[in-house]
């Protein structure tokens, strides 16, 4: 019984690891669309292959967004990120 609280302990203990992961990955992934776009003055394209992988986070975390689901702490970070997004977006050039 002891051994079988301990395992439960531990499997509590990977999860909150997981858990900081997934927000360290999240929080990489903001400073990489947030640098990308202030250094090239344009949002990442879904053209190009090499900008997929923001594209792909970018609509992902908008879903998450307009369905209330993304965690709170994240919503003010990402409306910044939209702000700057709509900001840096493509001019037509005949208009």
């Amino acid at each position: 019984m002891l051994h079988l609280n301990f395992v439960t302990l531990q499997a509590n203990n990977n999860h909150e690891d997981r858990t900081m992961n997934q927000e360290e990955r999240w929080l990489t992934n903001y400073k990489k669309v947030w640098d990308f776009i202030e250094t090239n003055h344009r949002n990442p394209s879904k053209h190009r292959v090499e900008d997929y992988s923001m594209v792909n986070w970018l609509k992902v975390n908008k879903k998450l967004l307009n369905a209330g689901k993304l965690k709170s702490e994240r919503v003010g970070k990402f409306k910044e990120l939209l702000e700057l997004k709509e900001n840096n977006k493509r001019k037509n050039q005949f208009g």
